[in-house]
């Protein structure tokens, strides 16, 4: 009897110390729990893909032991503005976002996306990336499967058709619904057609997340259009990459911050989101009056064929030029150029001169028009201020995001920001310059990015979260990637774990492809 009662202890204890393993166990990290408090030392253990156990000293079985040995410990960053789509196949280890602290992202930004959200998602989840995928529904893509490029506004059945796009888009898991108002055919919508779209997303609890019309001149029409949305279909507001453009504009950042801290007062959910750069990454096609971009690339190079319309377009490309108080576009550097690569990483100005042309304005305008009609061109644009970008960094509502896909290394001559926004922000804006503190910045790109996309299960180390984790050394954390030189992965991340699995381990890709889509739930 005695000896069946000790092995019965003893199997109980088995099973109990069992019952008690772990996948892994990060001991005596600094955990920076994401709600923006101090850090405390604890030991954090997962188990599947959730974090199971906070504790100070976690004694039991695991898989793995990961001493970090005082570094921080943070949720996984959550990128809100993404262009991800087309890179997902080519680069599926999505190394320029997990070298950056980055588990999560939102694509489908500035009113681009893919139209049939569900064949989407589940083809995010059959690609299997090392990051999770969320999604918003891009009103230019809903807009051009009815009605094209045209410059026109959609009669009361084309309204409907993409009342129903996005009405089924929002049932099929996206965030919401974007907008590029700088973009053909977006450039093109009245505020009332945004509006009637948006009142479609609020019952599903979606939110609007906008590209506005203006980021430089008439920013502040563009941030009251913006509110004006949220307003009237009684829905969230997401305001992208906000910025001040054009050195004309510089320093109005306190009054435009004004106009959003004025919204919320009124009982709006306005945030923003905001890359650390002072130079923008987009089409060499904004350049280019609106309407000479409608209905396609035949009809661009039909219209610059029409010497009248061509005179047009170039008085009106100069006189925005000198708006900006600039004599050339040497603040306009292509990234990409797929007709000829010796172009990227050079400015308009300086390709001009290549070609043989007179150092003139108007002949880098033929040259910009040449680019067009071969199919044009993105580019970088240096227009902003530092300090602009540091006082709109101090604002709370205000999260990082890179506004980028998914780096192909050594392709092209793209922006920085889509290797370091992340690490610079902890790097250059924390640690040396102090513009914000540590523990707001992981704020920033952890729990107020879930709680505005509700993602419930992400954005916070707590127990039964999901266990997307980023252990860093805040002494060391920094971005590489440069303007002339971007293909550099910021370094002093030493972990990344995505849905319970290391991804990032001892500051080395494993290849590990864990990532899944997020779906949003009504």
């Amino acid at each position: 009897m005695r000896f069946l009662f000790i092995l019965s202890i003893f199997l109980l204890l088995n099973l109990s110390l069992k019952a008690q393993q772990y996948d892994v166990i990060f001991k005596n990290a600094k955990v920076l729990d994401g709600t923006g408090n101090s850090w405390y030392r604890a030991d954090v253990a997962t188990k599947g893909n959730l974090i199971t156990k906070i504790s100070p000293n976690i004694i039991a079985k695991a898989k793995q032991v990961i001493d970090v040995n005082g570094l921080f410990l943070t949720p996984g960053f959550i990128d809100v503005h993404t262009h991800i789509e087309n890179d997902e196949e080519k680069t599926p280890t999505a190394n320029s976002f997990i070298y950056d602290g980055v588990t999560s992202v939102i694509t489908g930004n500035c009113g681009s996306s893919e139209v049939n959200i569900k064949k989407y998602l589940n083809y995010v989840d059959s690609v299997r990336l090392s990051i999770n995928v969320g999604v918003l529904i891009g009103h230019n893509s809903v807009r051009k499967a009815v009605i094209g490029r045209a410059n026109r506004e959609p009669n009361p059945q084309e309204l409907q058709q993409m009342k129903t796009i996005v009405s089924q888009a929002m049932q099929d898991g996206a965030m919401g619904l974007s907008t590029g108002l700088i973009y053909i055919p977006g450039t093109y919508t009245k505020t009332d057609e945004i509006i009637e779209l948006a009142k479609v997303v609020a019952p599903h609890n979606g939110l609007y997340a906008t590209h506005m019309r203006s980021e430089s001149g008439k920013v502040k029409e563009a941030i009251n259009e913006a509110i004006t949305v949220g307003e009237a279909a009684g829905i969230p507001v997401q305001i992208s990459h906000f910025k001040i453009g054009g050195k004309q504009n510089w320093g109005q950042s306190d009054q435009t911050l004004a106009l959003v801290k004025q919204a919320r007062l009124k009982g709006l959910d306005v945030t923003i989101d905001q890359y650390p750069y002072t130079a923008s990454n987009t089409s060499i096609s904004t350049l280019l009056p609106d309407d000479v971009l409608a209905d396609g690339q035949d009809s661009l190079i039909a219209r610059l064929n029409n010497p009248k319309i061509k005179e047009k377009v170039v008085r009106e490309m100069l006189s925005s030029l000198k708006s900006k108080t600039l004599k050339h576009y040497n603040y306009a550097v292509v990234a990409y150029y797929a007709l000829d690569t010796s172009y990227n990483g050079k400015s308009i100005e300086e390709i001009n001169l290549m070609k043989g042309r007179k150092h003139k304005a108007k002949a880098e305008v033929e040259t910009i028009l040449d680019i067009m009609r071969n199919g044009g061109a993105g580019a970088v644009f240096h227009g902003m201020s530092e300090d602009d970008v540091k006082n709109i960094m101090q604002y709370p509502f205000n999260m990082p995001a890179s506004d980028a896909g998914i780096r192909e290394f050594g392709a092209g001559i793209p922006h920085p920001r889509g290797y370091g926004t992340n690490a610079r922000v902890l790097g250059k804006y924390v640690r040396e310059e102090k513009v914000i503190s540590l523990e707001e910045a992981v704020r920033r790109m952890t729990s107020l990015p879930a709680q505005k996309f509700q993602i419930k299960d992400r954005g916070l180390i707590k127990e039964g979260m999901k266990a997307d984790i980023v252990v860093f050394d805040a002494d060391k954390v920094i971005d590489l990637s440069t303007y002339a030189k971007p293909h550099a992965l910021s370094t002093g991340f030493k972990h990344v774990m995505v849905n319970g699995r290391l991804t990032l381990e001892n500051g080395v890709h494993n290849r590990v492809r864990n990532g899944v889509a997020l779906r949003h739930e009504e």
